[in-house]
Formats: structure tokens, C-alpha cells, sequence
């Protein structure tokens, strides 16, 4: 465990087989450690084999009650070959002699929520992993299993239909806590400010250059096409292009005074790529303000963003 950040998201970092003697440290000490539990039964208990020890996740101890979702059915079962972080609550030996943990997520739970009450303030970078996928937002485990809300229009500075088109579950992220109710503990994060403003995305790139993009938008007067997800430049053909199509763009020029990158389409690929990579400014820490414009840039949107 990340001891900067001692409640990471779950499968952040993937897990590795507990020892029974493993297991019994972790009781002694009352560490977290994280698993994947191999079987839901009848009576929604959540089944774990670590090491020669059988743990039992009770349905009550899957999840604080505060956590949404947490009484339903599909909350238990989803659980089923997802790592999950638990205290070891008990060790016991059954009618066979086998040594049987009684293991809790929610208590982690409320240590890792009483941890963001204390500390977490608006502006703060965190690690997170995507839990699922909704039209309006992507959300996110920022520790533990405590998910925070991204909405779509904070997942990048160029536009997407659906989180899909950017995100996939399970996969790591960095994001900013942009809002933090303490009374209701809701969390909303975004990821855009994280990812650069328009002059370091277009550092990545040189008039003269041919790159993949995949287009975001058909307007009647062109394509916008996105480079990275924080900067997307724009053709005037429109003909036979889709949204979602990706295509290899020839850069005619790039003005960072109106922020305006000109492509021109070479052609469609047939076989895409998995996606375009995403690649951080920041990391880590915390940030104040966030500036996307250029310094002499002289449109009329606003230049900067509080956090």
C-alpha cells in the first residue's frame, strides 16, 4: 500500500496471492490487503481462497451503508472476480480444522471516508480506477471502493459523445476533486485539467506532420478531429466522414494565438487503434487554477479556470 496515499483504489494496483501467514499478519496488524473473491453464494456471502485460509465476506460487510448502491443485489455479485480490499475481522477454525477469516470491506470503507473528511479539500489530485459508464459521466474509485462522479464534459477538453469513447472500466486514471460535500459525501472529479493545456498538447505536434485523430465532430463547414483529448484541430472535408471514424491528418498549420490547428484528411483506417494515449501534465499534488488558453491568445472564451 501507497503509504502518500493510504486508501488507493481498488485494483489500482493489481494484488498478489496472500499467504495464510499473510493473512494472519494482516489480522494481527489490521492492514488492509485486497483479493478477489471467487464465488457469491446463495446467501450473497462472498467467497475468498487465501492461501490454505477460506474468507467470508458477509453481505452486511461488503459495503458502508452510505456507499449508493450498497443494498442491492447486483452490488454483491459484481463483486466476483474484482479486487476487493478488506480488514481481516476474525480467524476461526471450523468442524474440519480449516482456518476460516471473517473479512469486512465496509470497515475499510469507513476508514478510508473518515481519512477524505479530514483531508480532502477541492483541488487535489488522486489516483482512480473506472467503476462504470453512464451516458452523462464516467465514475470512479478514488479509494476503497468510494466512488466520485465525472461528468462528461470534465473528461476532456475535446468533446465525446459517451464516456466510452474516452474510458474503459478498470482502467487507471489520475483525476482532480473538483466538489466535496461533506455532509452528503458526494465527490465530483474531473480529469481535463490534468492532461495539459492547448500549447503543451500542441508541442506534441509540428506542421508537416502526419498523425492518427479520431473525429469528434462533422459540422456542415468541417470535422473536428481530436489529437489527444485535450486538443482537436479541424478539416473542411466533411464527405463520407462518421464521428468515431479515425483517420491519418496532415498538419497545414497550428496558431496558437487563435488556437486553431488546420488538418487535412490523408485518409479513413480501416483498423483503429485502441485509443489515443493519455498523457498527464500533472500527477500529483494539488492545483489552484488551471489556464487552457495560450497567454496571447485573442478570442473571447475565458483563459482560465478555478478549480
Amino acid at each position: 500500500m501507497d503509504t502518500n496515499r493510504p486508501y488507493l483504489p481498488e485494483g489500482y494496483v493489481p494484488s498478489s496471492p496472500l499467504s495464510s501467514a499473510q493473512i494472519t499478519q494482516a489480522f494481527d496488524a489490521q492492514t488492509i490487503v485486497s483479493a478477489r473473491p471467487n464465488r457469491c453464494d446463495t446467501q450473497h456471502n462472498l467467497h475468498f481462497q487465501l492461501g490454505a485460509v477460506t474468507g467470508i465476506m458477509s453481505p452486511n460487510q461488503v459495503s458502508a451503508p452510505w456507499v449508493s448502491g450498497a443494498g442491492r443485489d447486483i452490488a454483491l455479485l459484481s463483486r466476483v472476480g474484482k479486487e476487493t480490499c478488506f480488514h481481516v475481522e476474525s480467524l476461526t477454525t471450523d468442524d474440519a480444522g480449516h482456518t476460516v477469516a471473517q473479512l469486512s470491506r465496509k470497515s475499510v470503507q469507513e476508514q478510508a471516508m473518515t481519512h477524505l473528511l479530514s483531508t480532502l479539500a477541492v483541488g487535489d489530485v488522486l489516483p482512480a480506477v473506472v467503476t462504470h459508464l453512464a451516458s452523462f459521466a464516467a465514475f470512479v474509485d478514488i479509494g476503497c471502493g468510494i466512488v466520485a462522479l465525472m461528468p462528461i464534459s470534465c473528461s476532456g477538453v475535446s468533446r465525446i459523445v459517451h464516456p466510452k469513447d474516452r474510458f474503459t472500466v478498470g482502467q487507471n486514471l489520475k483525476v482532480v476533486v473538483t466538489a466535496f460535500d461533506k455532509d452528503t459525501r458526494r465527490i465530483t472529479v474531473s480529469h481535463k485539467e490534468l492532461l495539459g493545456s492547448w500549447m503543451e498538447n500542441a508541442s506534441y505536434f509540428s506542421a508537416g506532420d502526419t498523425v492518427q485523430g479520431v473525429v469528434r465532430s462533422v459540422k456542415p463547414y468541417g470535422c473536428f478531429i481530436e489529437l489527444t483529448p485535450n486538443l482537436s484541430g479541424l478539416t473542411d472535408v466533411t464527405d463520407g466522414i462518421q464521428v468515431g471514424d479515425w483517420v491519418s491528418v496532415y498538419i497545414k498549420s497550428i496558431r496558437p494565438e487563435v488556437m486553431k490547428i488546420k488538418l487535412q484528411i490523408i485518409q479513413t483506417i480501416p483498423t483503429p487503434p485502441e485509443g489515443i494515449p493519455i498523457r498527464y501534465a500533472i500527477t500529483d499534488g494539488h492545483i489552484e487554477n488551471w489556464q487552457y488558453a495560450p497567454p496571447n491568445y485573442v478570442g473571447d472564451t475565458v483563459k482560465s479556470q478555478l478549480i
